[in-house]
């Protein structure tokens, strides 16, 4: 982390006494680019990061209700903007960080088009997009480091000394908009090796913590749609390692790895594991296959695979396209085992369970299921928009309310007419969006969840706006649209980007040029710029 001003003022001063460099540089300006540059290369961030990530975890073990939060970020602008939100109203980004999402870099940063969750893009779409997030979120702190600086040289320049050491002690509490990042480096693309690879380049880009599922890497589905296929436990573990040693191998010794399962809604896995003895992680995984017994009337034929069972021989059931079928029923208990094979064998530190509904008590469940094999077991959940939000909670409230006999089953209906606007207002629509305020609460303090995150809000944030400004802007209110429901409240709420100029840095150009021209820069932040218009408010 960047030294107190004093401390870089007087190792600066040692070198150039007269308080200039011999080619006419102050060592004001020294300071203020030493202490701006708030870090080195991105491979620092994720050193940093990663210490970030695990004193959180450490704070969560201890208080539950210390939990970390993120949105899904495609662009580096999105999540400068979240960051600089979070510190406005609440003074500090801290158990903040930002979501890297897959589906995301697939659906609208690639180089193909908008594709599908399957793994179809090019990797390094993933890499670029982690530096360009870290890129945006420096100059964030390049472009408030400037402002606080201006008024030091205010203060100096007025002779008053009180404010001279107030603005030096706003230099010295700044806290970064650098925020950790949680990457999505999908199923790995490709074997052990191409993971390995990928992600250190992920890491190199910053990240101090990479996701990666339990899916097979070239038949990759998004987690919440169909015809998901698994790997066998020892496979997943090897890619669990790959990541570890990338992380060693850079010196992010506290790089952190989320392990996700999809086998809640995997019915599908690609190969049957090498079993050497019973209780092993091949046996274990091959003992939830879907199998039929061999008998007269259905003989093993050329080319099918047997297995041994309890003394004689059955057949996996296989499906045309070669892939063999889990028993039904039975994605819960993999996904515990999974869970505790990933922390237990694969060092992983965090996991992640993808669920079709956001239920509290069937996340808790199976937490208590894998904290009886690993106490401390702590989760990343996913808040996910292919959730129906309103229909899931609300459909809870009349399930629960209907049990407890507080109403009749004809007091609302059991289906999608729950959405309705005309619900809103009612008992149940009420209590249904109070426990959408306590969600990431009570899946925190009661299912070990210690990080929420939405994967794909700016996604949908977008789709939202753009629709509602062009239904206005091409429509009847015209300029009162984009003035109203932009412009209006983005000065209203003290969104700083209101003074686009600046947000990109203006201010900051003027500053650079005034340190190398002095009297003779050329800014552009003059009385005849338009973003004067804006100071007042």
């Amino acid at each position: 982390m960047t030294a107190p001003y004093s401390e870089i003022r007087q190792s600066v001063l040692q070198r150039y006494p007269s308080g200039q460099t011999p080619g006419g540089v102050s060592i004001d300006d020294i300071i203020q680019l030493k202490i701006q540059n708030t870090y080195s290369t991105h491979l620092d961030i994720a050193r940093d990061m990663a210490k970030v990530m695990r004193t959180d975890m450490a704070a969560y073990d201890q208080d539950p209700t210390k939990f970390t939060q993120s949105l899904g970020c495609w662009s580096g602008f999105h999540a400068q903007q979240m960051i600089k939100a979070v510190k406005r109203q609440r003074g500090s980004a801290k158990g903040v960080y930002v979501y890297l999402s897959g589906w995301m870099v697939a659906g609208l940063r690639n180089r193909w088009g908008h594709l599908p969750d399957q793994s179809m893009h090019e990797k390094t779409a993933v890499v670029d997009l982690i530096e360009e997030i870290y890129t945006s979120l420096r100059q964030a702190d390049e472009v408030a480091l400037n402002d606080l600086f201006k008024n030091l040289k205010s203060a100096r320049d007025a002779g008053d000394s009180v404010a001279e050491q107030k603005a030096i002690a706003a230099i010295d509490s700044f806290e970064s908009h650098v925020v950790p990042i949680i990457a999505d480096i999908d199923a790995g693309f490709g074997n052990e090796h191409a993971t390995y690879l990928l992600a250190k380049e992920l890491i190199k880009a910053g990240a101090c913590c990479l996701q990666i599922e339990n899916q097979v890497s070239d038949a990759k589905q998004c987690g919440h749609q169909d015809g998901k296929v698994t790997v066998p436990r020892e496979d997943f573990i090897e890619k669990l390692r790959a990541c570890r040693l990338a992380f060693e191998e850079l010196g992010v010794d506290d790089g952190v790895i989320v392990a996700r399962t999809d086998s809640l809604g995997a019915s599908l896995t690609q190969k049957v594991p090498v079993s050497q003895q019973t209780g092993d992680l091949a046996s274990e995984y091959i003992k939830w296959l879907k199998t039929e017994e061999i008998t007269e009337d259905n003989p093993a034929r050329d080319g099918d695979l047997v297995l041994a069972s309890d003394g004689g021989f059955v057949k996996p059931v296989r499906l045309p396209n070669g892939l063999f079928a889990f028993k039904d029923d039975t994605g819960r208990a993999r996904v515990i085992e999974d869970c505790i094979t990933s922390l237990k064998e694969g060092g992983a530190d965090l996991l992640w369970i993808e669920t079709a509904t956001p239920d509290v008590m069937e996340i808790a469940s199976m937490v208590d299921e894998i904290r009886k094999e690993v106490p401390n077991a702590k989760l990343t959940y996913n808040n996910s928009p292919s959730f129906n939000w309103t229909l899931n909670l609300r459909k809870q409230v009349r399930a629960q309310w209907i049990a407890e006999g507080k109403i009749n089953e004809d007091a609302y209906p059991d289906g999608n007419e729950l959405m309705s606007a005309e619900f809103d207002e009612t008992d149940l629509g009420r209590e249904a969006d109070q426990r959408l305020r306590e969600f990431q609460y009570d899946i925190s303090t009661k299912a070990g969840v210690f990080h929420n995150l939405i994967t794909l809000p700016t996604f949908h944030l977008t789709a939202k706006g753009m629709d509602e400004l062009s239904e206005g802007y091409f429509g009847e209110d015209r300029m009162l649209s984009y003035v109203g429901n932009i412009q209006r409240e983005e000065i209203r709420r003290g969104i700083s980007a209101v003074k686009h100029q600046h947000e990109v840095g203006s201010d900051l150009g003027d500053t650079f040029k005034e340190m190398v021209g002095g009297d003779r820069a050329l800014k552009a932040g003059g009385t005849k710029n338009t973003m004067n218009q804006f100071e007042a408010a």
